[in-house]
């Protein structure tokens, strides 16, 4: 039996998992996990807000992790390994595992903007923050944990 729920009913959490004070710039971030409200556990689908000066994420690169991100509403800078550039409305873009480019969306505008990012949910993935020195643990939608570049755990947590 297919799932169908309302977009408006699934609950927009705010803030992010990073520990501080890295989580200061994705507080106003709002999220709808669509994909695990119709049961889908494999890819996540989630329909992202972020308010003016609001990050997505912090820059990061995933090991086994593809993502794409559709632009719906708004513009946002992307920032990666190129440098900045904007993305609009109607803008499609590709994140492919392993490639090591580290990117993030920020909003530099005065308006929201929204956007639909779908990923993989590899237990094997390591996400790397090349500008804190950080790093996730294998199998972080299983409740893993931050490290440092160098492996050791990151503290207070």
């Amino acid at each position: 039996m297919t799932n169908i729920v309302r977009v408006d009913d699934v609950a927009e959490a705010t803030g992010s998992r990073y520990p501080p004070p890295h989580d200061a710039p994705c507080a106003a971030r709002a999220v709808r996990r669509l994909g695990l409200a119709v049961g889908v556990e494999q890819f996540g689908v989630n329909l992202c807000r972020l308010p003016p000066g609001a990050h997505a994420s912090l820059r990061h690169a995933h090991s086994h992790e593809d993502e794409v991100v559709l632009m719906l509403t708004g513009e946002l800078a992307l920032v990666d390994n190129a440098g900045e550039r904007i993305v609009r409305a109607g803008d499609v873009m590709g994140h492919p595992a392993g490639n090591g480019d580290a990117h993030t969306l920020v909003n530099r505008s005065d308006a929201d903007a929204t956007f639909l990012a779908i990923g993989s949910r590899s237990a094997d993935d390591v996400a790397t923050y090349p500008d804190i020195g950080m790093m996730t643990s294998p199998g972080r939608y299983a409740g893993g944990g931050y490290r440092r570049a160098d492996g050791a755990p990151w503290p207070g947590t």
